[in-house]
């Protein structure tokens, strides 16, 4: 599988899971739900956090810096998605410029330049 489709499954995949882990929380301790949203949360979150160590980096801050664009698009599909929230054009400019930095972090060509 080529790598670019690759790493862009695992953060997908990671951003479902800690959004909807941390959205069980929300639900939980901000919407009244019971405490037993907690359990699939926990699970949820777990399973992020094993994603992300699947991303094609030598260095854990260089994964977890280029997943951080990739949640902020993932975030708003959330609240369009599961929060019947639709993102406006400012979300939108911003998940762009956000993806577009991830994809530099992930894919610029390193060097020994210091």
């Amino acid at each position: 599988m080529n790598q670019v489709v690759l790493t862009a499954a695992i953060y997908a995949a990671a951003a479902l899971a800690e959004i909807a882990g941390c959205f069980a929380f929300w639900a939980w301790l901000r919407m009244g739900k019971s405490i037993w949203w907690a359990a699939p949360g926990i699970v949820a979150l777990i399973a992020f956090a094993y994603l992300l160590t699947l991303a094609p980096s030598d260095h854990a801050g260089r994964a977890y810096a280029a997943y951080g664009g990739i949640y902020i698009a993932a975030s708003l599909l959330w609240l369009w998605g599961a929060e019947g929230q639709i993102p406006d054009r400012w979300d939108l400019i911003g998940a762009g410029l956000a993806v577009l930095a991830a994809m530099i972090i992930l894919f610029a060509p390193r060097g020994s330049v210091q």
